[in-house]
């Protein structure tokens, strides 16, 4: 299987990043808008600050009866994250988010983001790669 770069699988991804005193509703629109599970919280430099997650807003917002027209992501984001640098391998990633229990892994260069990795298309190419593998062995075997 190929073993991309974290660059190689974020390129071609758009940003979406808000600032920490971003509504929690508003946030949840551009992730909604977007189709993702996480937003980037960034400062005014454009710096990774936070990030704020489709859990969050059912942890730390929903079920704790946070009104999220209120509530800022300053208040709910996680601060204390765990990125990458672009030329790490996807499956660093993968194992950061194993070992951490999280599902998101934001890329870096010099403290600014250029995308993000997610559990759930983190594996697009690689699955595609190995089911062609998966044929080309019963291929082998119908041969043999």
């Amino acid at each position: 299987m190929p073993n991309r770069t974290l660059r190689q699988v974020v390129e071609g991804q758009t940003l979406i990043s808000a600032v920490a005193d971003t509504s929690v509703r508003a946030a949840a629109i551009a992730m909604a808008n977007s189709k993702v599970g996480a937003i980037m919280v960034v400062d005014g430099s454009g710096q990774l600050t936070g990030l704020f997650t489709e859990r969050d807003v059912l942890n730390r917002v929903v079920a704790k009866g946070l009104d999220p027209d209120k509530t800022l992501l300053s208040a709910v984001m996680t601060s204390s994250l765990q990125t990458a640098t672009p030329d790490k391998p996807l499956v660093h990633a993968l194992h950061m988010m194993f070992e951490g229990g999280f599902r998101h892994v934001p890329v870096v260069e010099n403290g600014r983001p250029i995308g993000m990795v997610s559990a759930r298309n983190a594996l697009g190419l690689e699955i595609c790669q190995f089911e062609k593998e998966l044929k080309d062995r019963d291929h082998i075997a119908e041969l043999l």
